[in-house]
Formats: C-alpha cells, structure tokens, sequence
C-alpha cells in the first residue's frame, strides 16, 4: 500500500519536501491555506503598474545547489537566468563612483588577490580580518566577530550581509553571516554567479511544481486550512481541517509542516520558534531599463539597496526595512524613484509604481533569535518541520528554504528504511 505524505503548507519549503517525496513513491497530499502557491515566494499581476511582478525580489547564486536542485527536479533551472562570471557592479550615488566586484568562474577566492576585480581602495589585508566569521558561533554577534567600518565594510560586507541577514549586520548572527561567506565570496565565482527568476518566481519556482505534483496523480488544496493535529500513541493519526473535514491518517503515513511559525506554533503548543521578525520593502516601477543595464545593481549611500533591472520594469529592495513600513506610500515611493534615477542613469516624472511591504518578511537574523529555532523533528514521530525559519544553518534565504524541505523530506526516507 502507498503511504501519503500530507505538506501542511505550499511554499518552497512545503513544495520542495512534496516534489521530494513524490519521486520518492509517496502519494503526495498538499493543504494551504491561502489560495495562491508560494507563500512569501510568489507572483501576481498588479493593477497599479499593469504588470506581473514578484512579492519580493529573491537573488538566487550558482552555489545554491539545493534550490538549483529543485528547479531541476520540476524542470525549470533554465529559467534562473545570470550573466556568465559573477561580476557586481556598485555605484555610490552620495560620491557617483561606480565600480564592479569581479568573483570570475573558479572555485577560489583568488579575486581578492587582483587590485582591478576586487573593491576599490581596498587592500588584501582588509579581506584577511574577515576570516573569524568562517568559524564564528551562531551565538556570536557580527559586531563581535569582524570590523564594521571601513572601505570594504561599507562597499561590499555590509550590503552582503543586511540582504542576507535582514538585520543591521553588527546586530546579527556571526555563524549565520559565516555560513554566507563560506558559500560565497570563500567559494570562488563558481559560486556567487547570480541568478534571477527572468519570468517571476511563480513561472519558475511555484506553478511548475504544482503542475509536477498535479500531473502525476498528487494533489495540491488551496484554500485548505489545517485547525489541529489529532495525535495517538506518539504519532499525528489525523488532520482537523474544521467541521466534518478530518482526514485520517494510517500506519505509515507521514506530515510535513512547512507553514510560519506563527501558525506552527499555534498548530503544535510548546515548540519553540523566532519571534521577532524584520520587514523587507519592494519597490517596483513600470520603466524600460536603458540599454546594457546591469541585471542587479549594489547601490550605496541611498534609502535603495538593491536595483533590479527587467523587461518593462525596474525594481528595488531594502531589507531591515522597519523604519519604512509605516511611511506614506507615495513619499516613499518618490523617494526611492530618486535613488533609482541617480543610480541607474534614467530620469523622468514618477512612473507607474507599486510599493510592497512585507512587515514579517523573515525572523531576525541575530543570535538571540537564531536560538529558538527548531529542528526538523518533533515529539510526534511521524510529524517533521521544514521552513526558512527552522534550524537550516542559514539565515531566511530561498535557499535555506528548499534545504529545509529536503532535510524534512529525507528524515522522512530515513524512517521508512528497515
């Protein structure tokens, strides 16, 4: 007989423990909440702009094997899209100095060594006073671990690691930032090539995973809440969806819960989980890029972080975006139109524009936080966690995600092994 594998959750991470497992010869069974696939990593068409635009601008690097792995699985890697070697241009729009960090194509750091590809004003000495974050506990503050000041901090190790740890860096986990460094700027160009979903993160990420799971007989409810677990002799035996909507499990049936934590720990009392989260603030502006624009764009000295440039629209990140949550849209969205003028070349009145703000877009990335993050098991045996918000060894991060959903989905595998 099949064993089910019921995903409480269709985000990456419920996704890719689903597309896990199906290859695996479960019989596969998603419930979301929501109607739409995706979770936080998602697509829609947005009346404002007149255009489908992504909930947040996710960067992905060539050495997320994890996340490559998955798009590989439902047959969308070709649709993660970055130039040949890992180059990053910057520009400074206090000084208007513009320069580019080129990481090449090997497997080490040896850019560090040439004047011409590494940051401007910076000597290999400033690289070296990095290396305590590639051992640093989790428990360690950034702050603690490595200088946060300077050339090199402010040009490069600061915009890497507010994207990466949505936090002010000083303020956060210095094992979070190491594992970062480690699988980036440590691993050479070959890893840090960055890769962008060209079509919108639902073309590539999301709706190809359904389509998987749907055309092999699994089954993908939106708008299916789960209200409780039902559990005996130490295992979840049955799904409350509300009403008369139990589900029942057997024998060798197992749960994924890959929901956020808010609802996890709603769904299973005791656990532990963050519970302070940051805001990440998306901007996007119907603009055609001008020609030969660089595909993401460093932007130092503004209230933008992170320029993005895509067919019929230019796009913004800010992450640690708290100070901007409550701000009047329009001011704000003036604001950033500015930087986006100054940084990437263009004028013009205001454009078209939709500003997204997502006021818990992940935990906050700082020791304190990073403690109470569980692992994949739980007191249930056949009950596993996955999220970006479980105890991955990364910050929130798409890739964080779909490990988790792997990990759940091999502890899965592993317990069903004689």
């Amino acid at each position: 007989m099949q064993n089910t594998a019921h995903i409480i959750g269709a985000g990456i991470s419920g996704l890719s423990a689903a597309v896990r497992l199906a290859n695996a010869g479960f019989k596969v069974a998603v419930h979301e909440a929501t109607h739409q696939a995706g979770g936080r990593c998602r697509s829609y068409f947005d009346g404002a702009t007149n255009l489908t635009i992504d909930n947040g601008n996710h960067l992905l690097l060539s050495g997320n094997s994890h996340a490559r792995a998955y798009a590989r699985a439902i047959g969308t890697e070709a649709g993660l899209v970055g130039p040949a070697s890992a180059q990053f241009p910057f520009v400074d729009i206090k000084t208007g100095q513009r320069w580019q960090i080129d990481l090449g194509t090997g497997r080490w750091p040896t850019w560090v060594l040439d004047e011409s590809r590494r940051v401007p004003d910076t000597g290999l000495t400033d690289y070296l006073k990095l290396a305590p974050l590639i051992w640093a506990s989790e428990q360690t503050l950034v702050g603690k671990s490595i200088p946060t000041e300077g050339v090199l901090y402010q040009r490069l190790v600061q915009p890497l690691l507010l994207a990466a740890l949505n936090v002010d860096p000083p303020e956060g986990s210095a094992g979070l930032a190491g594992a970062i460094v480690r699988e980036t700027l440590l691993a050479g160009g070959q890893a840090c090539r960055p890769l962008i979903a060209r079509d919108g993160l639902s073309a590539v990420l999301i709706e190809p995973a359904v389509k998987f799971l749907t055309e092999r007989g699994h089954t993908v409810q939106l708008g299916h809440e789960l209200r409780s677990f039902i559990s005996a002799d130490g295992k979840v035996s049955a799904l409350n969806f509300g009403g008369e909507d139990v589900v029942q499990l057997a024998a060798g049936d197992v749960v994924v819960m890959a929901v956020p934590p808010r609802a996890a720990t709603s769904l299973l009392p005791g656990l532990t989980a963050p519970t302070e989260f940051r805001a990440i603030v998306n901007a996007h502006f119907r603009f055609e890029p001008p020609p030969g624009s660089a595909p993401i764009l460093g932007v130092i000295g503004g209230v933008v972080e992170w320029l993005f440039a895509f067919p019929n629209r230019l796009s913004v990140t800010i992450s640690n975006g708290d100070r901007l949550v409550d701000l009047q849209r329009e001011e704000l969205a003036q604001a950033i139109w500015n930087d986006v003028c100054k940084a990437g070349g263009v004028s013009g009145e205001l454009p078209p524009w939709q500003i997204v703000r997502e006021r818990r877009a992940t935990f906050a990335a700082t020791p304190a936080q990073n403690a109470l993050r569980p692992g994949p098991d739980t007191a249930l045996k056949n009950l596993f966690l996955a999220g970006d918000w479980t105890a991955t060894g990364l910050p929130a991060t798409i890739e964080g995600s779909v490990r988790s959903g792997d990990r759940a989905a091999d502890l899965v595998l592993a317990a069903k092994r004689p």
